[in-house]
Parts: C-alpha cells; sequence; structure tokens
C-alpha cells in the first residue's frame, strides 16, 4: 500500500483537482490512501472566523463565506447541483454552526480545533465524491475517528498503539481510502489537531500504521530545495536526502516537510517522496536511507518575525543548570518553540518563535527574577554544509544580532530592517 499527501495548493481550484484527478489515473495505485488538506486559503480563513466568533459577532455572518465558497467549488467540479455532495456541505456546515450557538468555552485553543477542522472535512468530502463520480472508487473516511491523541489542543500528541488499532480496523489496505490531514481526537472525542502543516504528519502517521510501501507528498515545488524560491534565488533541487538529514533541515524550519513527519517513516525505513503535481512525471527528491544529502550543497533557511531574549541574574551571578531549567519550565508554560541558544557565565540568550502571542505574559514573568533584554521582529537564517560564500550571502547588508557555529551548521540572527 502506498500514501499519497495532496496539499491546500494542489486542489485551489477545479483546475487543480482534475489535474490531481489526472495525476492518480497516471500513477494507477489501486491500494492507497490519500490525505488531503483543506483547500487554498480556508485554513486562514477560519482562523479568522474563530477570531470574530470569539469577540461575538454574528455567527451565520462570519459561517455564509465559507459555506458559499465551497458551493461554488463544488459547482466548478459537479454539473448535477442535486449531487449528494451539496447535502453533506450544508450539514457539515450546520454542524460547525450548531457548535458555535452551543459551545460554552471561549478557550482559544480548543475552540480553534473546533472550528478549524472543518477545512480538511469539506475538502475531502468534495474531492472523495469528485474522484468517485470520475471513476476512481474511494471509502472516505473521518481522520478524527482514527487519530487518536491527548487534548494538547493546537499541538495534539499520537496515542500510537490506539491509533495503530483502528488504522488497522477502519482502513481497507486493498482498495482506495480518502482522508483528512491535521486532525484527530481525544479521549472525550473532541477535534484535536496536529499543528499548522500536519497533513504532512498525518500521512506519516498513516503510513507507519499500515507498513506502507511509501509515501508521496505532493507540492508545488519540484521536491526538497536547498533554499526557499520565495527567499533565494536559483534554489537547487536535492536528488537524495537522509532520514537524519531531513530531520535536521526540518527541524531548522525547511517548510517542504513537516518536523514530525519524518520520525515515523524512519523507524520503519519507508521512504518519502517530495514530487511535484505540476510535473507529476518527475522523480523529485528521494528522502531514504543512504547518503546525507546528493549533490552535496549548501542548504538555506529562514524563519522570520522571531523574538531575540537576552536573560542575564540580577547579581550577576553565573546562569546555572537551575536557571536555565527554570527559564525552559517558563517557554513551556507559555508555548514558546525555541530554535536558538546560546549561553556564557552570566547570560542566556534564546531566539523564540511567538507563534501564541504570549511575549508579554513571558517577558513580565522573567523580569519578576531576571534582567530581559529582547527584540522582536527579528529572522534566523540557518547553513546547512556551510562555505564562506554562502555565510557571506546571508552577512551582506544585514545586521548581526547573534552568530553561532558547529561543524555543519551555522546561525545567525539578524535585525529586520
Amino acid at each position: 500500500m502506498k500514501v499519497y499527501k495532496f496539499g491546500g495548493a494542489s486542489v485551489k481550484d477545479a483546475a487543480s483537482v482534475k489535474n490531481v484527478l489526472n495525476i492518480l489515473k497516471h500513477t494507477s495505485q489501486k491500494d492507497l490512501l490519500i490525505v488531503f488538506s483543506a483547500i487554498g486559503k480556508t485554513t486562514d480563513s477560519l482562523e479568522l472566523v474563530i477570531k470574530q466568533y470569539l469577540d461575538n459577532q454574528s455567527i451565520k455572518e462570519l459561517l455564509e463565506p465559507i459555506q458559499n465558497t465551497h458551493i461554488n467549488f463544488a459547482s466548478a467540479l459537479f454539473n448535477d447541483i442535486k449531487h449528494p455532495v451539496f447535502k453533506k456541505i450544508n450539514a457539515y456546515c450546520e454542524e460547525l454552526e450548531n457548535f458555535m450557538v452551543y459551545n460554552k468555552s471561549n478557550r482559544y485553543d480548543f475552540v480553534y480545533d473546533q472550528i478549524v477542522c472543518y477545512g480538511e472535512i469539506l475538502s475531502s468530502v468534495i474531492l472523495s465524491d469528485f474522484l468517485n463520480q470520475n471513476g476512481f472508487i474511494n471509502t472516505w473516511i473521518d481522520a478524527r475517528e482514527i487519530i487518536k491523541t491527548d487534548s494538547t489542543y493546537r499541538e495534539a500528541q499520537v496515542n500510537w498503539e490506539e491509533t495503530q488499532e483502528r488504522v488497522l480496523q477502519k482502513t481497507n489496505r486493498h482498495s482506495v481510502n480518502v482522508t483528512q490531514g491535521f486532525i484527530g481526537s481525544d479521549t472525550n472525542n473532541f477535534t484535536t489537531t496536529l499543528g499548522r502543516e500536519g497533513s504532512d504528519y498525518t500521512a506519516g502517521i498513516f503510513a507507519y500504521c499500515l507498513n506502507a510501501e511509501s509515501l508521496s507528498i505532493w507540492k508545488d515545488v519540484p521536491g526538497v530545495l536547498n533554499a526557499d524560491p520565495r527567499e533565494f534565488e536559483n534554489p537547487q533541487l536535492l536528488n537524495q536526502v537522509s532520514y537524519e538529514e531531513a530531520v535536521e533541515l526540518a527541524f531548522y524550519g525547511a517548510s517542504v516537510i513537516h518536523p514530525k513527519t519524518l520520525q515515523p517513516l524512519q523507524r520503519k525505513e519507508i521512504p518519502l517522496y517530495v514530487r511535484s503535481f505540476i510535473h507529476p512525471k518527475d522523480k523529485g527528491t528521494a528522502v531514504c536511507r543512504g547518503e546525507r544529502i546528493s549533490p552535496v550543497t549548501p542548504c538555506f533557511i529562514v524563519k522570520k518575525d522571531l523574538v531575540l531574549i537576552s536573560i542575564s541574574s540580577l547579581d550577576f551571578s553565573f546562569m546555572v543548570e537551575e536557571n536555565i531549567s527554570e527559564i525552559f519550565r517558563l517557554f513551556h508554560i507559555y508555548q514558546m518553540k525555541v530554535d536558538l541558544i546560546q549561553n556564557s557565565a552570566i547570560s542566556f540568550s534564546v531566539c523564540v518563535d511567538n507563534r501564541f502571542k504570549q511575549l508579554d505574559k513571558l517577558i513580565q514573568h522573567l523580569k519578576a527574577q531576571y534582567r530581559v533584554k529582547y527584540n522582536t521582529n527579528v529572522s534566523l537564517y540557518t547553513i546547512r554544509h556551510f562555505n564562506e560564500e554562502a555565510i557571506s550571502r546571508i552577512t551582506n547588508n544585514r545586521e548581526i544580532l547573534l552568530r553561532q557555529t558547529t561543524r555543519d551548521t551555522v546561525q545567525m540572527v539578524t535585525r529586520n530592517s
């Protein structure tokens, strides 16, 4: 069995969906599980809905654009306005509306997961029916009934034992299955999500539990590149990357592969192929056991809108393990992802991602015990397999606030202009 994952860009409009159908027919894969993301920018739209909902805006007015988007999307794919898919869309939108009407919680992370999941649900329902109508017969399955997690909303941890059991019970390994990325459920059957861009991770979970032959992630790039083409000119395609190197690249922020996706694949040595849905006949990149990277070339990664925090003791005493342990406890409490660490005798510097917007609370807490300085809106550049020419590409015309070099990697925090 193989697993395919198609992201939002690959199903953004009717032409894109028809292209997906052509890819599936071209590969002639019959024992298959397909993971779909929400169409286009639906997740962004739902995030705005959540914010407005918690600000007590009219629920019907908030949901009407979401419902119309999916009805229009389906209308471009189905000639029959009486097709059952339209009833399904309306039913799920009504289900979402009921949650918003009767929900009593104002806890953002919980509300986020219960609402944002409908992007994946609606897209996969439409796409499953479209494939069925066009001869690619499949079974739609609800990932929330299969991927079981804890109750850490927005960053749920997978219960592997229960998930494995459910995957084997609820998927047909001798036919085509269609499901959703990004979502699961906890022990109370409330929806959970696996982190933004978690659809790749979902595909990795299914591949692991199914002992899949391979996982293919279809993207709008030729494969894994040595740099983000939106940030760097003339990026180079990597033909092969080892699991270990891919984990390193993902850890440092390479956006083409979700950091958690690789771990279950590596455990069973399931190869991952990153391929272009624009040029589906191209081989793309293979992530598998073997040489670290081919061809050997510097790899550039940039993460923007981070925060550089420098912490020192109030009495200039050493920053020792006890202090650092306490600081990391606070990072965990305030949901800060640490991207870089550097310490000296009396200070400790970190570059963090303030994705959950709790920086002010963290700084206030830290200032009660430490001297704190910080810079917002900084960028972190990472170069794997660096050389002097690669470093100069980053350092030219940029103010370097912090630099750290190891055997294979150099990282630089820069102030944005």
